[in-house]
């Protein structure tokens, strides 16, 4: 069975250069105006398998929770899902490992900016944090209709619109909106590449280190620190896009922001499952870009 990377950094249009699925089998359309401070994207996915075909892939974290509504007829071959295998996806600092399988996938997702969840679902992201959650069981007895509604459409722009239009409802209905300040503390640590302390973020943003993680875990799924990880791994990705084949890792990991070249490598073990040689090996003898 073959393993596919997908990878998305803040800023990529629709995936970042290194993922493997193939490009012809992903659309990303527009969030719009309403829902731009709460959603950074609306892809869709539609791929046809050999049958009884299973498919692995490798989603890099990236610190969003998502959701994913599935049209078609594969399941994801893993834990229990809701509707047709629709889950809510909570923020991780690991990768997740999807296994698909049977002939037909179509798919959208929807990637929730820091704070969005409690707006949208009106569940905190900590309450979701590495879990895969059977969508209509966040979103409620009518995610069964919204998605009957989704399917009856006759393309996908049709699909998305309502899609669009039932979150745009939530929002409206929000009795949960999101903390400006953990949203700030998340922008603030993403900015800096995981470089500024919890600390000084807390003090940034007018708070106690100690209430700084508590909203921080509610309302981005994870705490400070892990965040910065992130930020920080994320950094470097982009660092290494365009850049030579056999990179410095040593400088690199100076520069990012690592204790040394180990500590580098510890991290994209950890946050990527794979050595930083064998995430590049993915990204080039895989790519159907290349």
């Amino acid at each position: 069975m073959t393993e596919r990377l997908f990878l998305r950094l803040d800023g990529d249009l629709s995936y970042g250069p290194e993922t493997t699925v193939p490009a012809d089998t992903l659309r990303t359309f527009a969030v719009g105006a309403q829902l731009g401070a709460h959603v950074s994207q609306i892809l869709l996915y539609r791929e046809t398998f050999a049958d009884g075909a299973e498919v692995a892939e490798r989603v890099l974290p990236d610190g969003a929770v998502r959701l994913v509504i599935h049209l078609g007829d594969g399941t994801p071959a893993g834990p229990a899902a809701g509707p047709q295998g629709s889950v809510a996806i909570g923020a991780a600092v690991a990768p997740v490992l999807l296994r698909w399988r049977r002939s037909r996938m179509h798919s959208i997702s929807v990637a929730l900016r820091p704070g969005a969840a409690s707006a949208l679902l009106g569940v905190p992201a900590g309450e979701l944090q590495g879990m895969a959650v059977a969508l209509d069981a966040v979103w409620g007895p009518s995610f069964h209709a919204l998605r009957e509604r989704m399917a009856a459409q006759a393309d996908d722009e049709a699909r998305v619109a309502v899609l669009r239009r039932a979150l745009e409802q939530r929002l409206s209905q929000s009795a949960r909106p999101a903390s400006p300040r953990a949203v700030q503390a998340a922008a603030l640590l993403a900015a800096s590449a995981g470089r500024m302390r919890p600390r000084d973020v807390a003090q940034a943003v007018g708070m106690g280190e100690r209430r700084l993680q508590q909203i921080f875990r509610a309302e981005v799924g994870m705490s400070p620190k892990a965040w910065g990880r992130l930020a920080r791994l994320h950094a470097c990705l982009r660092a290494l896009r365009g850049g030579p084949a056999a990179p410095p890792w040593a400088a690199l990991a100076a520069d990012g922001g690592f204790y040394d070249q180990a500590h580098l490598a510890n991290e994209f073990r950890a946050l990527c499952g794979l050595s930083p040689t064998e995430f590049l090996q993915r990204g080039v003898s895989l790519s159907s870009k290349t």
